[in-house]
Formats: C-alpha cells, sequence, structure tokens
C-alpha cells in the first residue's frame, strides 16, 4: 500500500476528500474533536490535524488509478512531492493518525484552569474555572471562582466571556 500527501487549498479539505472519494480513491484526512463555543453553547468541532493535508492511498500509481486526477480535482492544490517523486507515507503512520483521530475530544475547559473574564462587569478578572452549568432558558454557563472583596465568590459567566489563560 501506497499512501501519498496531498496538499488542498486552504480550508478546502473537507471539499478534496469528498471529491477524490467520489472519484473511488481511498483517502484520509485525520481530524481531532475539540470542544468550541459555537453560537453561545459547546460543540465538538473536528479540525484537521494538518490543515491543508490529506492522504490517498494507491496500491501501485503505474496500474489502475494513477496521480494524475488527483492534481486536478477541486479543492486539492498540488501532490506533495520531493524533486519529481510523489511524498510516500507507511501504513504504520497512517495506522497511527487513525488511532489519534479516534481519541477522545478535548475540552475547551478543565476543572482548575485559570481564566480570565472579558465581558461584562467582572472583564479583566481573572478565576479558575469550576464546572459548565446549563440555565432554565438553556443557555449553557461557565461557573469561575473569583476573588471578590478578599472573599471566594462564583461567578456565573457566558461561555463567551470567558477566556484561558496560556
Amino acid at each position: 500500500m501506497n499512501w501519498y500527501v496531498v496538499h488542498t487549498k486552504p480550508r478546502q479539505e473537507q471539499r478534496a476528500l469528498d471529491n477524490l472519494s467520489r472519484q473511488g480513491y481511498e483517502c484520509f484526512l485525520p481530524t481531532l474533536a475539540f470542544e468550541r463555543i459555537v453560537n453561545g453553547k459547546l460543540a465538538f468541532v473536528p479540525e484537521a490535524m494538518f490543515p491543508r493535508y490529506l492522504f490517498v492511498n494507491l496500491e501501485d500509481p503505474e496500474t489502475g488509478k494513477g496521480l494524475s486526477p488527483i492534481r486536478s480535482t477541486k479543492g486539492v492544490s498540488q501532490l506533495v512531492t520531493f524533486g519529481a517523486e510523489p511524498a510516500r507515507v507507511g501504513a504504520n503512520i497512517i495506522e497511527s493518525l487513525r488511532n489519534m483521530s479516534a481519541a477522545p475530544p478535548q475540552n475547551l475547559f478543565t476543572p482548575g484552569q485559570r481564566v480570565v473574564v472579558t465581558d461584562g462587569p467582572f472583564s479583566g478578572m481573572e478565576g479558575i474555572y469550576q464546572t459548565l452549568t446549563t440555565m432554565k432558558d438553556g443557555e449553557s454557563r461557565a461557573l469561575v471562582l473569583i476573588e471578590l472583596l478578599h472573599k471566594p465568590a462564583t461567578l456565573s459567566a457566558r461561555l463567551a466571556s470567558v477566556k484561558k489563560i496560556d
């Protein structure tokens, strides 16, 4: 099995993957799921592990499906090459990437993490992320432990108003 590296156009990994799959190529786009704020709510969003790159499997480029149609596929920028030779990736590396893609999603915040409030009356205050709670109206909010008048206090903040401190 020969896996080749395809360089895609910006933010068109999925488009290239769909078009190559329709042409009968076996493709792999390694992704990781990250917890992100989408429309004010937490959602797990898949993101490309290697932005602008995906992998195509060819049994033998000399027989059957060739590399030429890949270059003219919508969403594809070019085939990655070293000189005149297309870049090959071993099946063991692809298998490792598949295992990493199957890993559980990564949370946006973890309890005990330092955060800063970016909006509202407590803007600029640093605190410690405690947990996520859902209000009666269905909106998710972050509970943040802050120090207010030299005493610990719990603040309920919109998710979009809380940012990690790196």
